[in-house]
C-alpha cells in the first residue's frame, strides 16, 4: 500500500485539460496542506507551459504518460500515495489508471459522474484495492459531494439532537449559478451511447440502488416529475444530477453499514419559485420540467450530439473565465423528518461556479483529507463514495478550506 516513502504525495493527472489546470492552480495557491505534488499528462511541452502559466514552483515535477499506457500509468502511481485525475469520460478513457492504482496500493480520486462505469468498476477494482489497500473514491467533485456530505452532515446533527437516524432526507436545490462543465456532458453523452448499444443498461441507470451489489432497499420517491414539496413549502422540477447523486448517497450508507436504516429515502430535486407562490412556482417548476426533458432529448439525437460536441461543449484547454467561475455560486437544502414527526434542516452552499470554480477545490481537498486525514484503520482499501471514505473529516476540510458552508437551519 501506498505509505509516506513514496515521492510524491499527490500526482494531478491530466492538469494540461481545463478542469486539471484548475486543480494545479489551486493547489498551487492554497499551498496543497504542506503535501508534495506534481502534474501528470501525455505531453511534458504542454505540462510545461501549464507550469510557466501558472507559475508553479520548479520543484513540482512534470511525468510523462498517457492514459491508456498500462505500463506508463503503473510507473506513474507508484511514485505517489493519490491519484487526482480528470480525465474523462471515464468510462473511455478511465479503467486503466483506475487499475494501476487499484493493483498498485495508490488511492485514487475523480470526477465520475458515470453510473454505468462506476457499476462496472465497484465490481472489478473491490478485489484488487482490497489486497493492496488502495482507496478508491470516485466522484468527488460537484458530483456528488454537496449531495454525499450534505446527507451525512445532516445525519450526524440528527443524531446529536434526537438520538436517531431520520428514516428520509429531501434534498432540494434552491439556487445554482454557473454552467455544466463540458466534461459533465461529454460524460453523458457517452452513458446515452452506451445505453444506445446496450438497452438493458437503462435499468442500471433508473436504478438507486445500482451501485450496492447486493443489497436493494424500499421503493424511492420519483424525480422526473414536478410536484409540490411541502416540507420546503415550494413546487419542485427534476434534478439533471440527481441520477448519480442519489446512487452516492445510497451507496454510502450501505457502506457505512446502514447507519441511517435498511429502509432509508432520498430524493433529489429543484426548487422553483418562492413559498407562499404557489402558482408562480408551479410555472416556473413545468418549464424547469420541460427543459430537463429537452436537454435529455437532445442529448440523445445524433445530430445534437454532434452539433454540441463541434460548437457548444469546451474544447481541451477551454472553459469559462475567472470572472464566470468566481461569480457562481450553489444551495441546496436538505430536510429530513425523525420518527416523531421532528424537523430538521441543512443548508450548503458552494461559493463558485459548481462546475469548474467549486469542483476544482472539492477534488483537491478530498485528496488531501485522504492521504492526511483518514487513516486506513477508519478506511481500508476498497472503492469508496467520499461520505463513506472521509465523512465529517472532509465536511469540516471543505468548511474551512474549500468555500462550501455547512449549517443547520434556524
Amino acid at each position: 500500500m501506498a505509505d509516506k516513502a513514496r515521492e510524491f504525495d499527490l500526482i494531478v493527472f491530466g492538469a494540461t485539460g481545463f478542469t486539471g489546470r484548475l486543480v494545479a492552480e489551486y493547489l498551487h495557491l492554497s499551498g496543497a496542506s504542506g503535501a508534495r505534488w506534481a502534474v501528470a499528462g501525455r505531453n511534458l511541452d504542454k505540462l510545461a507551459a501549464v507550469r510557466d502559466e501558472l507559475h508553479l514552483a520548479p520543484s513540482v515535477a512534470l511525468l510523462k504518460a498517457d492514459a491508456n499506457d498500462a505500463a506508463a500509468l503503473k510507473a506513474l502511481v507508484a511514485r505517489t500515495r493519490c491519484v487526482i485525475t480528470t480525465v474523462g469520460p471515464y468510462q473511455l478513457h478511465g479503467e486503466p489508471l483506475a487499475i494501476a492504482c487499484a493493483e498498485g496500493g495508490t488511492d485514487y480520486v475523480d470526477l465520475c459522474g458515470e453510473p454505468l462505469w462506476m457499476a462496472r468498476m465497484v465490481d472489478k477494482l473491490t478485489p484488487l484495492a482490497s489486497k493492496s489497500g488502495a482507496r478508491i473514491v470516485f466522484s468527488c467533485g460537484f458530483d456528488s459531494i454537496p449531495s454525499d456530505l450534505g446527507v451525512v452532515y445532516l445525519q450526524a446533527k440528527a443524531q446529536e439532537r434526537f438520538g436517531a437516524p431520520l428514516p428520509e432526507v429531501r434534498a432540494r436545490v434552491a439556487r445554482l449559478k454557473g454552467t455544466a462543465s463540458g466534461g459533465t456532458l461529454a460524460s453523458m453523452m457517452e452513458t446515452i451511447e452506451a445505453v444506445r448499444r446496450e438497452p438493458g443498461l437503462i435499468k442500471v441507470m433508473s436504478n438507486p440502488f445500482a451501485l450496492t451489489p447486493g443489497f436493494k432497499g424500499p421503493r424511492q420517491p420519483g424525480g422526473q416529475g414536478v410536484d409540490f414539496d411541502d416540507w420546503a413549502d415550494r413546487w419542485t422540477a427534476p434534478f439533471l444530477m440527481a441520477t448519480i447523486n442519489t446512487k452516492n448517497v445510497h451507496r454510502s450508507n450501505a457502506l457505512r453499514g446502514h447507519p441511517w436504516g435498511t429502509d432509508f429515502i432520498y430524493s433529489e430535486k429543484m426548487l422553483a419559485g418562492r413559498p407562499g407562490q404557489a402558482d408562480k412556482g408551479r410555472k416556473k417548476a413545468h418549464a424547469i420540467g420541460r427543459f430537463t426533458k429537452l436537454t435529455n432529448l437532445a442529448l440523445g439525437i445524433g445530430i445534437t450530439r454532434a452539433f454540441l460536441r463541434r460548437f457548444v461543449l469546451s474544447k481541451p484547454g477551454e472553459g469559462p473565465d475567472k470572472a464566470a467561475r468566481d461569480a457562481g455560486h450553489y444551495e441546496f437544502w436538505f430536510t429530513g423528518k425523525s420518527a416523531r414527526g421532528e424537523t430538521l434542516r441543512a443548508i450548503v452552499k458552494g461559493d463558485r461556479d459548481p462546475g469548474y470554480g467549486s469542483t476544482c477545490k472539492l477534488i483537491s481537498e478530498a485528496a488531501l483529507c485522504l492521504v492526511q486525514d483518514v487513516g486506513r484503520d477508519a478506511t481500508p482499501g476498497g472503492v469508496w463514495t467520499p461520505g463513506s471514505a472521509m465523512g465529517l473529516a472532509l465536511v469540516r476540510r471543505l468548511h474551512e478550506r474549500a468555500g462550501l458552508t455547512f449549517e443547520i437551519a434556524a
